[in-house]
């Protein structure tokens, strides 16, 4: 009786933690929910085939089906799409991050007639916030433009302490891009490897 208890709590929290993350990789979830080995985190996952889809990414990608979303009361489907190694990306900062309560994926940010731009992710540490930008497949102009409506948000004044900037890229030589464009701001830019 305990261990159904258990096994259903576990599977409730894993169901829960990708309606709020969207899409986490095997060893995500096995991070985030403790399961331990790999064979261990694949069973539990295989126990939980009715409520999950799956796409493959070097490791398989799990999300929430219909019967998942309706058990934890989601109204937001998910498919196999470009986004999904995006959004893994960004999962891999929230938890590299120490999982942050205060966590928002996709949050626009905007001074009307002015200015808006949609952050990755934010969240609020000590007063300051946080903004989390994923640069997978993005083209460096998209990246320059988008850098260029943050310093304007700063210049009007719309963040009480200067935000820093979290810059999660795959390469060396795109970080060294990165950093020029985020030159006099407080921001750190790490590639895949830094974080796994």
């Amino acid at each position: 009786m305990k261990a159904t208890l258990a096994k259903k709590q576990r599977h409730e929290s894993i169901l829960l933690s990708l309606k709020k993350l969207g899409y986490l990789s095997r060893s995500q979830i096995q991070r985030l929910h403790r399961l331990k080995s790999d064979r261990n985190a694949n069973r539990v996952l295989a126990g939980m085939s009715e409520y999950l889809s799956s796409a493959r990414l070097g490791e398989k990608v799990y999300y929430l089906n219909a019967a998942g979303r309706e058990q934890v009361g989601c109204d937001h489907p998910l498919k196999r799409s470009g986004q999904i190694e995006h959004c893994v990306m960004r999962n891999d900062v929230y938890i590299a991050r120490g999982c942050p309560t205060t966590w928002q994926a996709e949050v626009k940010l905007m001074v009307p007639g002015e200015v808006s731009v949609i952050a990755d992710a934010l969240y609020s540490m000590g007063g300051v916030y946080h903004i989390v930008e994923i640069d997978n497949t993005q083209k460096m102009a998209a990246n320059r433009a988008k850098m260029g409506r943050y310093r304007t948000l700063i210049a009007l004044g719309v963040f009480e302490k200067p935000p820093k900037f979290i810059w999660l890229t795959t390469t060396e030589y795109r970080r060294r891009q990165l950093a020029k464009l985020c030159e006099n701001l407080n921001a750190y830019i790490y590639t895949v490897s830094d974080i796994k």
